[in-house]
């Protein structure tokens, strides 16, 4: 039985006694599975994973994907894993927006996975987000509102940072046309449903200008990111998170510079189309 400490009343899960350099028996797997499923995101403390024991971990909640629009380098040989580094005299692309990791795609991806292999003592925290409770503490009234709807999400954002002088990320030539998901998403395994939006990646409502769309997504993010519902956790060296992209928002705080050392690898599972 895996063994699981609650990390706040919003979402999250500390998993103790499994070594996830080693392989899985049959058991703790479906174990780390439902406890995913049931808290949403999992630290694992003390971990020390190679590229290849981080992908294969990754297995367990769909296929490894690289990034489809490359914007970091990769370790070598392993192209689906990111490298997600601040280093001195050289600052990493700027995450500290809330999403959902790579929305746009037309399968965004299921999960995503962090391995802190360096940590600015007190600093680079992440947060992450409920949005299962973000619909839920909604009003009836925009509940009924939202069924049915659709947003429109956008790499473009993604290509404006790309060409920001100063940090790490990697130009971006062209992004793929927008891609229509629901507005409130269906999770494939717990059939529980979500919002499905957020501020970095969802342009508008379909069929509404950006402008219509503003008002409602602002709002919708500034309810999303109250405090009651969100969790930030604090990096050691050797943390690993994984975190649902269906069900959650995260944001990564941006309060250190290019003086200090701040590295990640990143994995990706891939996903279903929201429906």
């Amino acid at each position: 039985m895996v063994e699981t400490r609650r990390l706040c009343g919003a979402l999250g899960a500390e998993v103790s006694g499994v070594d996830l350099s080693k392989p899985l028996n049959e058991d703790t797997a479906r174990g780390i599975v439902d406890a995913f499923h049931e808290h949403l995101m999992l630290v694992f403390r003390g971990q020390s994973l190679d590229p290849g024991s981080q992908i294969a971990f990754t297995r367990l909640f769909g296929e490894p994907q690289e990034h489809p629009l490359r914007t970091r380098a990769s370790v070598d040989g392993y192209p689906e894993v990111l490298i997600i580094e601040t280093r001195p005299g050289r600052i990493g692309a700027r995450n500290d927006y809330w999403h959902s990791d790579i929305s746009h795609r037309e399968r965004p991806p299921a999960a995503s996975i962090l391995h802190a292999l360096a940590v600015p003592d007190g600093l680079g925290d992440t947060m992450f987000c409920n949005m299962y409770r973000a619909l839920e503490t909604l009003s009836p009234g925009l509940q009924r509102l939202l069924d049915g709807m659709e947003a429109v999400h956008s790499a473009e954002v993604t290509m404006r940072r790309a060409l920001e002088k100063g940090t790490d990320a990697l130009p971006i030539e062209s992004v793929p046309p927008p891609t229509t998901h629901p507005v409130l998403r269906t999770h494939a395994h717990t059939g529980r449903r979500a919002l499905f939006v957020n501020p970095h990646f969802t342009v508008s409502f379909a069929g509404m200008t950006r402008e219509e769309s503003a008002p409602i997504l602002d709002y919708l993010t500034e309810h999303s990111t109250r405090p009651e519902n969100v969790y930030r956790h604090r990096w050691a060296v050797g943390d690993v998170l994984i975190w649902d992209n269906r069900c959650t928002m995260h944001y990564a705080v941006r309060d250190y510079d290019d003086t200090v050392h701040r590295k990640h690898h990143r994995t990706t599972a891939g996903g279903e189309r929201p429906f």
